[in-house]
């Protein structure tokens, strides 16, 4: 599985959606992008950031990168879903996932609704 950084936070804050994304690890993955997206969020909410790594550093989760292939899909999973409201994050995660054939993990009810974007797991 590919977690979203939506899904991250849900489970490093306990919050509804946490046990579902707990049972995706060990074994998980996540996009740079969504790393780093949860990192800033964690920051923005006044973790420092040295504790915001180990947080996630903790999940042991395998970081997959963020290439010129990624980019151009993300770039059309944004075309495709353009009313959808997709942030740029969001969009890495469902390109990661369709690239690596890997479900993506998602605490976003919004992407229950996607079509064509392959395999989505909402935890919500």
């Amino acid at each position: 599985m590919v977690l979203d950084a939506s899904a991250v936070l849900a489970l490093l804050h306990a919050e509804p959606g946490a046990a579902q994304v707990a049972a995706c690890l060990p074994g998980a993955a996540i996009g740079a992008v969504n790393l780093a997206e949860v990192v800033i969020v964690l920051e923005r909410n006044g973790v420092p950031a040295a504790d915001a790594w180990r947080a996630v550093a903790t999940l042991a989760l395998d970081v997959l990168p963020a290439d010129a292939e990624t980019a151009h899909e993300a770039a059309a999973v944004a075309a495709a879903a353009r009313r959808r409201g997709l942030s740029l994050g969001d969009c890495f995660c469902l390109a990661t996932a369709g690239r690596a054939g890997r479900p993506a993990v998602t605490a976003d009810r919004t992407w229950a609704t996607l079509r064509g974007a392959g395999q989505v797991r909402v935890v919500r």
